[in-house]
């Protein structure tokens, strides 16, 4: 079996294998001029997978509405040395969103982006997921509706590891 921990950036995402307690905060609507966010917990539970070029986790959500199941899937491309996201929501277990691209910076900061749509219109989407110097590792979802010029960040999610 062929290990790839050693590949340059194969191991941005190891901070996060584990299982995490989660505290999700999430706006009540997006890209409406909303300031009121709805907050709930969740967990997490990430491996890797590809002898190291990847990684999945497996999230519970439990949003005021009801909770549902989601995947998400990385993987890192050694020749463009980046890394693709993809989500798989449980309640459209059909539908696999759009990856999401892009690397950790020095600082450790992971940024990634693709276009998407939202209520019919395209949009930009962004990531932040940062841990060095933190207590806990977050991750930040943002929308833009002009291509990237503002942004509002929608979605916010810390982790605590599970013992």
């Amino acid at each position: 079996m062929t290990s790839h921990t050693t590949t340059p950036g194969a191991g941005d995402f190891d901070f996060f294998i584990g299982h995490w307690q989660v505290t999700h905060r999430r706006l009540k609507e997006r890209l409406a001029g909303c300031s009121e966010w709805d907050e709930f917990g969740g967990t997490t539970l990430t491996q890797k997978i590809l002898g190291g070029l990847g990684n999945m986790d497996d999230n519970t959500l439990d949003l005021p509405g009801g909770a549902y199941r989601a995947v998400t899937l990385r993987t890192f491309d050694p020749q463009a040395a980046h890394w693709s996201i993809w989500w798989l929501d449980g309640r459209q277990p059909g539908q696999l969103d759009a990856p999401m691209v892009g690397r950790f910076d020095d600082e450790g900061i992971g940024i990634f982006y693709a276009n998407d749509h939202f209520n019919g219109r395209p949009i930009r989407v962004r990531f932040l997921w940062s841990h060095r110097g933190l207590p806990r590792p977050r991750w930040e979802q943002a929308f833009s509706a002009d291509g990237g010029v503002t942004w509002e960040t929608n979605w916010v999610m810390e982790f605590s590891c599970m013992a």
